[in-house]
């Protein structure tokens, strides 16, 4: 059977962080009403899903931890009755170590919940008043003790770094802190001031490290994490051996997944699609259908120009690169051929590096991936374009 992720999206928050453009709301009166509509939305995707096999399913947010584990609990059972559920699925839920008690974090395990993503952000509990978090570091610590005594043996911790008033030193001293309690997988962001959010409007008053530094906080966690048993599998996830992120590995390798709730996203039986930001609208559309409401904010099919600007994207930011066999296989065309003299000019300059059948970004590369991708995808646009119209490009 083909197989499937399933993604939830939990949109509330007990505050918002600083950083933070992901769709989340503070008033949780509405959370019952959520999750009986994403329960609804499932019964219109049982029967179109039934030759699947899902395998991962990732509850994120916004905080889905802000929901009673009763509620994230329901919701987990929709995904059984619904959806054939594999017995060694990867189960992830997101939370925040202000707002998942020992009690809670018993529950979510017994009903199956087998891997927990916590976001810590910084050691530092200055950075972390900076960012606007609502926990310290010492709620963190806690936070992962109760979740090893309630089980969990697959722990993810977010760490942030290039954040206000942030030094190098201070970054190191986070991983050390970290790697220290010996999680199975670690996320390194680099923080990007989003328009919309508290800090984009203070942006130029924000004390954050230059360019120069910033790479070099890049680079020196790669290595850092290297010594610590932590290898870098994609842009900005490090793991023990075996433990990447399956739910997110799906993305990435442009696999199949179904999104619920507003905000989430889907790729499923070759459309792309998300519902519009608006949990009212959302929740009236799975209570009322007869109404036919329009909660989508886009769908549409993937022609294969597009499929192949998002496989060459996504598959460039894992370490593992692309496959120039598995590229021909899928697109009937020639890797090196098509991108050649970026392929050679990357390699020539380190940004890339080709082994094996594969080629891949250096780590110098992965931190400046943005530029590089969006030459290349323009290019392959416009080859595309010249192939459909006849011109020679």
């Amino acid at each position: 059977m083909k197989t499937l992720g399933i993604y939830i999206h939990v949109p509330y928050c007990k505050s918002k962080c600083n950083y933070c453009d992901f769709y989340s709301v503070t008033d949780l009166s509405g959370a019952g009403r959520y999750a009986d509509a994403v329960l609804l939305h499932m019964e219109d995707y049982q029967e179109s899903a039934k030759g699947y096999d899902v395998d991962t399913v990732f509850f994120g947010g916004g905080t889905p931890t802000c929901l009673p584990a009763d509620v994230i609990c329901r919701i987990l059972n929709g995904v059984k009755d619904h959806f054939h559920l594999r017995s060694d699925s990867e189960i992830t839920v997101e939370m925040n170590p202000a707002t998942a008690t020992p009690a809670a974090l018993k529950k979510l395990r017994r009903a199956g919940v087998n891997r927990l993503s916590i976001g810590l952000q910084s050691a530092h509990d200055s950075e972390l008043g900076v960012l606007g978090r609502i926990h310290t570091f010492e709620d963190f610590g806690k936070s992962f003790a109760d979740a090893r005594k309630a089980g969990f043996d697959n722990i993810n911790v977010d760490i942030m770094y290039a954040v206000p008033n942030q030094t190098r030193r201070s970054l190191r001293e986070t991983l050390e802190a970290v790697t220290d309690l010996e999680p199975e997988h670690i996320s390194l962001y680099g923080l990007k001031i989003e328009d919309g959010t508290p800090f984009y409007k203070i942006k130029e008053t924000l004390a954050l490290p230059d360019e120069d530094t910033e790479a070099k906080m890049y680079f020196e966690s790669i290595d850092f994490l290297a010594e610590k048993g932590y290898r870098q599998y994609e842009i900005s996830n490090f793991s023990k051996p075996g433990k990447m992120c399956l739910h997110n590995l799906k993305y990435w390798n442009c696999d199949e997944y179904l999104g619920f709730g507003p905000a989430a996203h889907s790729y499923f039986r070759g459309f792309r699609f998300a519902y519009k930001k608006d949990i009212r609208a959302y929740v009236e559309a799975m209570e009322y259908p007869s109404r036919k409401p329009d909660i989508l904010s886009e769908k549409y099919e993937i022609p294969v120009s597009e499929r192949l600007g998002e496989y060459v994207m996504l598959r460039l930011r894992l370490t593992e690169g692309v496959d120039e066999d598995a590229f021909a296989e899928r697109f009937g065309l020639s890797f090196e051929r098509m991108f050649g003299k970026y392929l050679r000019l990357y390699t020539e300059n380190g940004f890339m590096e080709k082994n094996g059948r594969f080629y891949r970004f250096t780590p110098k590369g992965m931190f400046v991936s943005n530029y590089i991708l969006s030459a290349m995808l323009d290019f392959e646009s416009e080859l595309i374009s010249g192939v459909a119209d006849g011109t020679d490009r």
